[in-house]
């Protein structure tokens, strides 16, 4: 496994309960729009690098220190996006975040009530929206999710995850 890998994987799997027969339905990581900012301050720090030898040597060290911290805060912003799952499973659903401290938040599905998707204009134009999860208990680290890919898709595997479990009733047929 390489160091990228390494760094990335927030090991999901040590968090399902195989026992238990727990599945992974869906993974989800943030869709590339995320990585857009990171991606600017890296732009910005290389354009500082290219600059600073055509500067004046007593602000050049300047440009050093501030391109080597923009490259530093892209960095983190990067890692952070990479390590952020959401996780669909045929029990619950799970957020998984953090760099250096995990933070893991679960939802059972007998406790999703209503999820909102929310597609701004641009989200739609490229490909990704927003899941907001409503549960009886309003305050939870998983009401959230921002930057989500195919959100239509997901959406409805999460409604057929729960309506296979047996959670919203038999089906009627018409």
């Amino acid at each position: 496994m390489g160091f990228f890998a390494w760094v990335g994987d927030p090991k999901i799997g040590k968090h399902l309960l195989r026992e238990e027969g727990e599945v992974v339905v869906d993974e989800v990581c943030h869709h590339w729009v995320a990585y857009v900012r990171p991606g600017i301050e890296t732009l910005g720090a290389v354009l500082l690098l290219v600059a600073s030898p055509f500067v004046n040597v007593n602000v050049a060290w300047l440009f050093l220190v501030v391109a080597f911290l923009l490259l530093l805060h892209a960095a983190w912003c990067a890692v952070r996006e990479i390590r952020d799952r959401f996780v669909i499973t045929n029990m619950r659903v799970f957020r998984v975040h953090g760099v250096l401290s995990q933070h893991l938040a679960t939802m059972p599905l007998s406790r999703i009530l209503d999820i909102s998707v929310k597609k701004p204009l641009h989200g739609r134009l490229l490909g990704f929206g927003h899941f907001c999860f409503e549960s009886a208990a309003q305050e939870q680290g998983l009401r959230d999710i921002k930057y989500v890919g195919r959100p239509d898709e997901r959406d409805l595997s999460i409604q057929r995850v729960v309506q296979r479990s047996g959670l919203r009733g038999p089906r009627v047929p018409n």
